[in-house]
């Protein structure tokens, strides 16, 4: 819920329309958040593949998007109830399936091996007029997110640059998801591996030209998968910049005695491990000052040279704009792999 409000423009017709279904919200129900957020996430759908129908599939898949954020608005007002998270899990998976069907280029919902008895799903759409082997963007997201909404977000600047697009996300294959008994596995990076397996060793993709990209930008989870990991062209993670947080955090707990057994607070270890070009990019208000993440970038560039660190500001009613700071990230993709020219509508 916390998410949606704040990348809601709060003197927008969506914000009001979050507004009209909180005040619909009966606080003497225990039913009626559940109830309420999954109608207006029905009513979304319905109203996004209507639109795409006709012929608007922009317009359509950000009704999608928004659908999305209201099943999962529904899902954040209950605790464990299996039959209420599986029933948002069908309504979520079903927007992207029908943006799939309608998209610019017909995607498909794969499977990739990773631990034998916990696969991973994802979706694939390949570069739209791609005559051989395209350059291909890796999407992972962080645990705990869903594949669908940076599907939707992201489908259509891969495509506008020439690219293939794989998002992938941890919940698993089959509509029960097994979440809850994964994500505390200590070896969670290693599904990276396993989806970079499985994208490399097809035969519509040009394995020399992969990049990955974290769902949320500045990620540790992904910096840490894809260490000392030459097969990567270009990624988009923090590089390293959450783990020197801790490291100082932890730091600032410890004797001098104590501290002198670790590495260097701002020893960037992991940034000198990926092997390939780095874009970091940070909310201008987020978990990190930008004063300090610029200092941090300019150490990285020691060992690492080939690091862009990118800020964007906040918009006018808060948060950056996600379509202008997408279209930054995959310009910044599409050079590194020389993918084709955007194409023009």
């Amino acid at each position: 819920m916390a998410r949606l409000l704040e990348t809601t423009p709060h003197d927008g017709p969506e914000f009001a329309q979050c507004l009209a279904i909180a005040k619909r919200i009966d606080s003497q129900d225990e039913n009626s958040w559940y109830r309420e957020w999954m109608r207006s996430a029905e009513e979304l759908r319905a109203e996004a593949s209507k639109l795409a129908q006709a012929g608007g599939l922009d317009g359509g898949r950000r009704k999608w998007l928004r659908a999305v954020d209201y099943y999962e608005a529904a899902a954040s007002g209950f605790g464990s109830c299996a039959v209420r998270q599986q029933a948002v899990a069908v309504g979520i998976r079903a927007c992207a399936l029908e943006f799939l069907s309608m998209g610019l280029s017909p995607g498909e919902v794969v499977t990739i091996p990773w631990r034998d008895d916990y696969p991973l799903a994802a979706y694939f759409v390949p570069a739209p007029h791609a005559s051989g082997p395209a350059p291909t963007v890796i999407c992972i997201c962080e645990p705990g997110h869903r594949k669908e909404r940076s599907l939707l977000a992201l489908a259509s600047h891969a495509a506008e640059r020439g690219l293939s697009l794989l998002v992938a996300d941890l919940h698993g294959s089959g509509m029960s998801s097994r979440f809850d008994e994964i994500v505390g596995r200590r070896d969670l990076e290693s599904a990276i591996g396993s989806v970079m397996d499985y994208v490399s060793a097809r035969d519509d993709v040009d394995d020399a030209r992969i990049a990955i990209l974290a769902d949320d930008w500045s990620s540790s989870y992904v910096a840490r998968g894809i260490a000392l990991d030459p097969r990567y062209a270009a990624a988009v993670c923090d590089a390293g910049l959450w783990d020197i947080h801790e490291r100082v955090c932890l730091s600032r707990r410890l004797t001098p005695d104590e501290r002198a057994c670790l590495p260097g607070a701002s020893d960037c270890r992991v940034a000198r491990q990926i092997m390939c070009p780095l874009l970091v990019a940070l909310p201008h208000r987020g978990w990190l000052r930008t004063d300090i993440a610029t200092r941090l970038v300019a150490q990285m560039k020691r060992d690492h040279l080939d690091v862009t660190l990118k800020i964007f500001e906040a918009g006018r009613d808060g948060p950056p704009d996600l379509g202008q700071c997408n279209d930054f990230i995959f310009d910044w993709l599409a050079t590194r792999l020389a993918g084709e020219p955007r194409l023009q509508n």
